[in-house]
This record gives C-alpha cells, structure tokens and sequence, in this order.
C-alpha cells in the first residue's frame, strides 16, 4: 500500500482507470517523483524521459478530459460513440485508451484496430501513436494498408485503412484477433466504413465481449443513433484556435489559385508547412459502366476535417478558396456516401462472399441505387462469379481472394488456362497502381517521347506496361543503391513511386496466387502465342469494355452504350499514329476529354471465342453488333470446313457518331 501511495502509476489499474481525468496532481515540473521506477506496462520496459514530454502534450488535448468517461463507458456497453470536431485527438488517444483497456483484461478476447479511410493518416497515426506510447513501430503498434503491412505477433494496436479490415473479414468474419474496433474517420463516408458499420452489427451479437467505438462529427450523430440506437455518448469541446480566411468568389481554374496562394504564404516568411487540397470527384453511371469527374463543393463535414491536418497541438491558418456566402448557400452539411455513387461490383461480391459466414445482412446509413446494385448482380453473372442461385461461384470465391476489381481478378483466373500467369500479374498490378507515365512536361515534350518510344508495343498499352515494369525490374536489380534506380526513372520521365507501388501489387498477387495454388507457367513474352493468350485472358475478364473506330479517324464508339471517346494522348497508339480498329480497353471516365485509356488491339472473332454468349444477346442493335454476328458465322463455318459466308452491308446502320 505504502508503494502504491509513493508510486500510483505502478498499479495498472488505477492506470487505466482513474479516479478522475488529472493526472498531473503530485508531480514537480509534470514527471513522476518515481519515473526512474515506472515501466511501460506493453513492453516491461522503463519509460524514456520523451514519453512524459509527450504525456504533457497530450494532456493539453480537449478529448483528455474525457478519458474517466470514455472508459467507464467502454466498460459497461459493446458500443460507445465520441463525437468531436478535428484536432480534438480523438484519432490518437482514443485507440490508445482501448489498447489500456485490452492490457488490463490480459488480452484474452483480443487487441485493437482502429480504421482510417485514407492511408496516409493510418500511416502517420501509427508512427505518432508509436511514439506516444514509448514503443517500436511494427511491433506493439503497427498499421497495415494497402500492399504494405508494419506489423507483427507482438502488435497490439494497429491502424488500418477500412478497406483493408474489410478483406480481414473474408478470413475471419467475426473479428477474433481484435476486442476492439475502433471505426474512425466515418464522415468520409466511404463504400467500406458504410458496410463495416453495418456488419459489426451482427458481430457485436456473436461476439458479447467485443467492444465498437465510432469517432464521429456531430452531424452524423442522428444516423448513427438509428442505426445502433440508444448508446453511450462522449462529447468531447472543440480543438485549438483555428483562424480561418475565406476568399472572395469560387475560382473557375481550380489550381492556378492554390498555386498563387501557396507562393504568397512561402514568400510572407512564415514558419511551418502548407497541405493543399484538391478539387477532384468522381459521380459514377451504371448505365453506362462508366465514372464521370464532376466538380462539385466539398460538404461542410468535409470542410471542417480539413482542419485536422493541422498541428493537433497548436494553432495554425486555413485558407478556403470560397467566400462565406457560397458555403452557406452551397455547401451540402455532409458529403455523400459513396455506396450511392460508386460502382458496387467489389462491394456485392465481398457480400457474397462474406454471406458464406452468416453475415450477409448489412444495414447501411443509405441505401444504394437499386440500379447500381442490378448492375453489380449482372456484372458478377457475367463474369461467372455466380452460380444458378445467385451464391458465389467456385470462380466467384477464388476471385473474392483477390486485392482487385473482379474484372482483373477474372483475367488472372483465365490467365492459368492460357499459361500467361506471369504476364497478367505485371498488368494487374500496373493498371492498379498509379500511372508510370509522368504527364508530359512543358518544354521537354520531344525529349520524353523519345525516352518513352523503346517502351511502346505494337500491340498496345498492356503490352507496353510489360516492357516499362521489365525494365524497371532490370534496373533495380543493377542499380548499385536506390538513389540509382530513382535517377533510373527521372531520365526516363517514369513515375518511380508509381512503380514501387507495382511492384509491391505484384509481390501480393503472386502470393495470393501461391497461397490458393494456382497453376504458374514460366513466363514467355514476345513470342507469337503468349501475345494471343494475353488478348484472350483480358478479354476474358474486360469483354464488357471493348470499343470500335466507327469513322476511320479515332472515334471510338463502345459497344455496350452510344458514348464516343478517344485514344488517351499518352496510350502507345495515340504516340506511335495507329488506330486499330477495335480495341480493349481498361478505363473511361466522362470528362472535358472523354479518353479510353490502356488500350490493346483485339478482334471480332477473338471476342465472340471468349465473351458469354448471353452477353452478346443482350448488346443492343447496332452495326458493331452485326459485325460480331459475322465472325461468329465465320468461325461456325471454319469449323465445319465450309466457305465463309460473304460479307454485307447491313441494312440498318447506327448513326456515326462524331465528337463535338
């Protein structure tokens, strides 16, 4: 008792549990009389003197004072929601109360993981969460997002991006590692948050002893509230002094102010560092299988994250590129969810999926289009990821196994068939990581086409992302230090980061590819063959992007839809003055421009070979349509020996089409 009275943090639960929320009272200049003593109770080591610098800082945080009744709830209920405005520290010192309370029932139902919907705040959190609890990043605390995982045995706090814990619960439905959840960063109303958010309802019930925290804005407190109903609140006060400056008029160009701005503030002297925001959206169209960038304003709860960027424990200056009055008339008070503007063949395949388990009921904040969702249905059936009942498929589970959209998934599956593994896993990976190719730069035009033209494949893009990731591969395996394959990159004018990235997609692919035991044939580009049983393992999978020159000069009409596009400037085609007549492609987006972009020459016949015929059925009328009906009468009759039949003209055409 004496020692306990000479050293209360010895006792780790009056640690965790307080008496009250001060935590100073007793000490001289804010450390411990006994801090020579006291040990860190997650690793059993001795506390570093940073560890009580940062203790005091985190004390001047406004949620500090809600620490009594944070954890008195978390005891007492399986969901507890806090609710606060950005910088209040919610993000860092909440998933360190929760890792406290794990500690102190000797993590018998688990650890904790706290989701972020971007992956660069998951990553930071980690390190700065790290350092607050005087331990090593990677091993008691750790993140794991996207094609990079920082953790190990030991972790027992990690962030992740939302996306990731979702594909968790493909292998463990009911979370059993974890006896926390921490959801934050729900505001940002991401496809994957909405449907964890609707899961962990049906985990809570399998699970009693796990605990649900969701950080959230005030604004989203009501749908919250219908969703779980009647739960513990803390509320924690704003944050510190934020001066905020709104400017005159909404800027037609939406960057030349920013950069105007951001050359003001670097040339005024101001100490400190400047984030800049971007408008960039994306309204997605199930009609026509297609995303349009739309340029909207951001949301009032979007507007107010914006401030959490800033230092958590001092003031700082946030300029908005918009005056009062257009966020008072314009501004919508919360962004939308992206279940209702995003495609949603993923999402409905991981339902599939995880319906296996007994989850398949999800209730969401909102409820998606009933068109997206058919959409989705029908994308899934044609690529055979269901069965006759609408249940997954074999195709559909190993395809579920995959980080990828189910189109690419579906091309790797096919790839096995046509002993074009190795190959396909290089294109999935490029085509999902960002692009290699800088955007040309102003001046030195001639000088990267030049450097860009060995890489470029007659046979189109997917060819030639073969040959930049080949080359790459080359040079770092030569390189004599990192700093030789950056330079490698810079006189190439390829994106270095872009191709890490890939290459880091492409270690997990051939992994997964492993892990299911997938057939792996000896890679074989450049010949004759392995160029066709590349075509056709994409086209197994992108049979529903496939596009025709109408008019002979560029414009491309897709197959499925009467909208017109064009070779993306910097495909292999559009650089080397070929239009193929028809072509697959990766991605189109309805913009200023409308492109195709990652595009490789294929054929009629080899289409109607690979596309189920009940999607040819169901492709409207048109003169594309006929000219596949006549190479299927061609390969009918190639088969029987026969003569092909003559080609006609079909009576009725479509209209050509011709950009504006």
């Amino acid at each position: 008792m004496d020692e306990e009275l000479e050293c209360p943090n010895s006792s780790a639960e009056k640690r965790y549990f307080p008496e009250s929320p001060e935590s100073s009272e007793g000490e001289e200049d804010g450390l411990p009389a006994c801090e020579d003593l006291e040990l860190n109770p997650f690793d059993g080591l001795p506390y570093s003197s940073r560890f009580y610098k940062l203790l005091r800082e985190r004390e001047a945080l406004p949620i500090w004072a809600e620490k009594y009744s944070f954890m008195e709830s978390l005891l007492q209920s399986q969901v507890v929601i806090v609710c606060g405005e950005a910088r209040c520290g919610k993000s860092s010192q909440v998933p360190q109360w929760c890792a406290e309370y794990c500690l102190s029932v000797r993590y018998q139902h688990g650890g904790v993981v706290c989701t972020q919907a971007h992956k660069q705040p998951a990553v930071q959190l980690a390190l700065r969460v790290a350092d607050e609890m005087d331990v090593n990043i990677g091993h008691e605390v750790g993140y794991v997002v996207p094609f990079e995982n920082c953790c190990s045995s030991e972790t027992i706090l990690r962030y992740c991006t939302d996306d990731m814990l979702q594909r968790e619960m493909m292998s463990s439905p009911f979370l059993a590692s974890y006896g926390v959840v921490v959801l934050d960063d729900v505001q940002e109303r991401s496809i994957a948050t909405d449907v964890l958010l609707g899961l962990l309802k049906g985990v809570l019930l399998a699970r009693p002893e796990l605990r649900l925290v969701i950080c959230t804005p005030p604004l989203l407190l009501g749908g919250l509230s219908a969703l779980y109903g009647a739960v513990p609140l803390v509320e924690v006060p704003g944050g510190h002094p934020v001066e905020v400056v709104h400017l005159s008029g909404a800027p037609e160009d939406a960057l030349e102010p920013v950069l105007r701005l951001v050359f003001e503030i670097h040339h005024s002297g101001e100490k400190g560092d400047i984030v800049v925001f971007l408008a960039c959206e994306q309204v997605y169209n199930p009609r026509i299988r297609a995303s349009s960038r739309v340029r909207q304003p951001i949301s009032h709860s979007q507007a107010e994250a914006r401030k959490r960027t800033l230092s958590p424990t001092s003031s700082g200056k946030l300029f908005r590129l918009y005056s009062e009055e257009f966020a008072s008339r314009d501004m919508r008070p919360l962004k939308p969810a992206e279940v209702q503007e995003a495609n949603l063949t993923s999402t409905v395949l991981f339902m599939k999926r995880i319906a296996i388990a007994g989850l398949g009921h999800c209730d969401l904040l909102n409820q998606p289009a009933p068109e997206s969702l058919m959409q989705a249905l029908e994308d899934l059936d044609y690529l055979a990821a269901l069965d006759n009942d609408g249940n997954l498929s074999e195709f559909g589970i190993i395809m579920s196994e995959f980080p990828l959209d189910p189109q690419l998934s579906k091309s790797i599956l096919a790839s096995c068939e046509f002993d074009c593994v190795d190959e396909m896993l290089t294109i999935a990976a490029m085509v999902t990581a960002p692009s290699c190719f800088s955007h040309l730069p102003r001046g030195a035009e001639a000088a990267a086409l030049a450097c860009w033209r060995p890489f470029l494949h007659p046979e189109g893009d997917h060819f030639t992302l073969i040959n930049v990731y080949k080359a790459y591969q080359d040079a770092a395996l030569s390189a004599a230090s990192e700093h030789c394959v950056e330079k490698w990159c810079q006189d190439r004018f390829l994106s270095c980061a872009a191709l890490r990235m890939a290459d880091a997609i492409r270690a997990e692919l051939v992994e997964t590819v492993r892990r299911i035991e997938l057939p792996y044939a000896e890679p074989a580009f450049g010949s004759r063959e392995n160029t066709l049983n590349i075509k056709k393992a994409l086209l197994s999978g992108f049979f529903m992007q496939i596009a025709r020159d109408v008019d002979g000069s560029g414009n491309y009409l897709m197959l499925t839809h009467k909208q017109v596009a064009q070779l993306h400037p910097l495909s292999s085609y559009a650089l080397g003055g070929k239009t193929p007549e028809w072509v697959l492609f990766h991605k189109f987006s309805l913009c200023e421009n409308n492109y195709i972009r990652v595009t490789s020459e294929t054929s009629p016949e080899l289409f109607m070979q690979l596309a189920p015929q009940y999607y040819f059925s169901n492709l409207p009328p048109s003169e594309s349509k006929d000219l596949l009906q006549q190479a299927t009468d061609r390969l009918a009759a190639a088969a029987k020996g026969e003569q092909p039949p003559s080609e006609k003209c079909p009576e009725t055409t479509e209209q050509r089409c011709v950009l504006q």
